[in-house]
């Protein structure tokens, strides 16, 4: 598992945990992974979680298992509760692991989103990447996602403060619409984080901005 693989193992693990590969995971669901991974919630607390929760789904009556497991938020309470298994053992130490892409790879990433940053009108965000002095955070993934992060964080609170209401009225009824079914199974917390990235991804998604984490260059 490679931590810059963050999404698309998560995907992938849950397709094969539902034993249908072909099934494409919602907004909600990209929105419960990005708020996992910002919350620093290790890869293998949500796998293991996602097995769990299935392994509780298949044990029920056949009558009770008459829907199928439709969201990843089905799966939050276990990946919480894994959370709490991997904090209380031994810290799991990072495997060294090569760079999941070359330096060519991140210098298209970062030059195609400053160009789409220019592009909206964020002229200063887009002159803020193209600072980066990429041949030296190359050798540091962590702190490169750090910076771009900091990036996004100035991007996404723009993007807030100029939605219409309209937008987000339409975003939060959407958001209450899939999260219906699961909301129960959520804590305050876990609920209140969902909503801000969901909300995030959704004004982000409307004033067609780019997501700058290296994180999406696997997806």
């Amino acid at each position: 598992m490679n931590y810059f693989n963050y999404f698309t193992e998560i995907e992938e693990h849950f397709q094969r945990a539902r034993g249908t590969g072909l099934f494409l995971l919602s907004p909600l669901d990209w929105a419960l992974i990005e708020g996992w991974k910002n919350s620093g919630v290790p890869l293998e607390a949500v796998l293991r979680g996602i097995d769990a929760a299935f392994e509780k789904w298949r044990a029920r009556p056949p009558r009770a298992r008459f829907q199928m497991v439709n969201s990843l938020a089905y799966c939050a309470q276990a990946v919480a509760e894994e959370v709490q298994s991997l904090a209380a053992g031994a810290p799991a130490k990072r495997k060294e692991t090569p760079p999941p892409f070359s330096i060519d790879d991140v210098r298209a990433h970062v030059q195609r989103n400053a160009d789409a940053l220019r592009a909206a009108g964020h002229v200063d965000l887009a002159e803020s990447l193209e600072r980066l002095n990429l041949e030296e955070l190359y050798r540091d993934l962590e702190q490169l996602e750090q910076r771009l992060t900091a990036i996004e964080e100035k991007m996404i609170a723009r993007a807030r403060s100029t939605a219409s209401e309209e937008a987000l009225f339409e975003a939060r009824r959407s958001l209450d619409q899939e999260l219906k079914p699961y909301r129960s199974k959520m804590s305050a917390e876990q609920l209140a984080t969902l909503e801000r990235q969901f909300l995030d991804r959704k004004v982000m998604e409307a004033a067609g901005l780019p997501r700058l984490s290296l994180f999406y260059m696997s997806i």
